[in-house]
């Protein structure tokens, strides 16, 4: 029974989707730009070569309404943010509708638990079972896409229900005016998948983009329902993460790829946004977008650098052309082919590989390599120089995709 309700529940997920998204070649990389307050100094005024050097390297941009509405004409591959429970605190949202934030069993108001200070955080946590609160949520992004907004960026569709808590940031498991009790894991993870699916009937046919904790997993229904009422799913940090370790645990590395493998699986993409400075961070973070990549996932950086007009970064440029298959095992390290080169990478928790490349290479600063020497948790992205012999996976991987 369990089995069949499970089944049904992505078949609908899946027919309730948006359009589908033509896929480019696995060796290309997507790139999104974080156009928010620090990038206004190259989308307030931009002049046309400007505009036309943003078109040519952004895929896409996560801005914000309404400072973005007067600029989709110009750039309308634009994704606009829009928090999923957030209540502003001093917003007349907050003043006019009391009984839509959440609260604690004595009735003190609950918070989204970042940006705490003195008691008290940026953002109340709404009440996402209430569905005046919903209704409203989804009138005022209408309001919003209707400039000619691409798709919507969804933060915080938390499947967890610590992401609740009090002024000081501490997880507090709300009132549940629904049931008059304290609200359950179960239940909190119900009305967040019945709100998105709301959402995704809303809008059809535009990009929903949800910022969610990939180490909720994929195997409760109601996880399943929320990925699934997505185009793409946020993966904030990426592998760049400290908190990915190596293995096959809650938050294993292995972890990691296999749930972006099940989203693939189900048709969806995923969006990598690291946030580091250091080209070598940088390096590992774009390995393992290609590792994985299925042609229309994306990738941004923020905060850290590189990513403007100003500053890019040449190893966001690279281009690897069609992939010759899935990742595998060689040499200690995970590798995958394309036509114009190769990635390797090293995971967490392994010791330092050295791998001879059989062939000359560019790295990733333009450099001939024909080694290459990684520590755990390094990556590298290597392009021909000439034609090498592509070596065969091992037997026992190949039918069996690698970590």
């Amino acid at each position: 029974m369990r089995t069949a309700f499970v089944v049904g529940v992505i078949v609908s997920a899946l027919v309730a989707r948006g359009p589908a998204r033509a896929a480019d070649p696995a060796g290309t990389l997507h790139w999104a730009a974080i156009a928010n307050s620090s990038f206004d100094q190259y989308t307030s005024n931009p002049t046309q070569a400007q505009k036309d050097w943003m078109t040519a390297h952004y895929w896409r941009m996560l801005t914000y309404s309404p400072y973005f509405d007067s600029r989709v004409s110009w750039f309308p591959n634009a994704w606009v943010y829009k928090d999923l429970y957030a209540i502003y605190t001093g917003s007349t949202l907050a003043s006019a509708h009391p009984d839509w934030i959440l609260k604690d069993g004595s009735g003190n108001k609950l918070y989204i638990p970042y940006g705490c200070s003195g008691g008290t955080c940026p953002q109340y946590a709404a009440d996402i079972g209430n569905p005046a609160f919903r209704a409203n949520w989804i009138q005022e992004a209408t309001a919003t896409v209707a400039h000619g907004y691409r798709g919507i960026f969804v933060d915080d569709v938390n499947m967890l229900i610590s992401r609740v808590g009090n002024g000081s940031g501490t997880p507090v498991a709300p009132f549940d005016p629904r049931t008059n009790a304290t609200m359950t894991e179960a239940a909190w993870r119900g009305y967040m998948a019945d709100f998105v699916q709301q959402i995704r009937t809303a809008f059809p046919t535009k990009e929903l983009v949800h910022n969610a904790l990939w180490f909720a997993g994929v195997s409760d229904s109601s996880v399943q329902r929320e990925l699934l009422a997505a185009d793409t799913i946020c993966l904030e940090r990426g592998v760049n993460d400290s908190g990915i370790v190596g293995g096959t645990g809650q938050y294993g590395f292995d972890t990691f790829l296999s749930q972006i493998d099940w989203l693939h699986s189900q048709g969806r993409s995923v969006f990598f946004l690291p946030g580091v400075s250091s080209n070598t961070a940088r390096e590992y973070g774009v390995a393992a977008y290609f590792l994985v990549s299925a042609g229309s996932d994306s990738m941004g950086n923020d905060p850290g650098g590189g990513t403007s007009p100003s500053d890019w970064w040449s190893g966001y440029g690279v281009s690897l052309g069609a992939a010759h298959g899935d990742r595998y095992l060689w040499n200690g390290l995970v590798r995958r082919d394309f036509d114009g080169g190769m990635v390797l990478l090293n995971r967490p928790g392994t010791s330092q590989q050295t791998a001879q490349l059989g062939a000359a290479y560019l790295n990733i600063a333009g450099q001939q390599v024909t080694s290459v020497t990684l520590g755990a948790a390094q990556g590298a992205v290597l392009r021909l120089t000439t034609t090498p012999t592509t070596p065969t996976p091992p037997h026992a991987l190949d039918a069996t995709k690698a970590p």
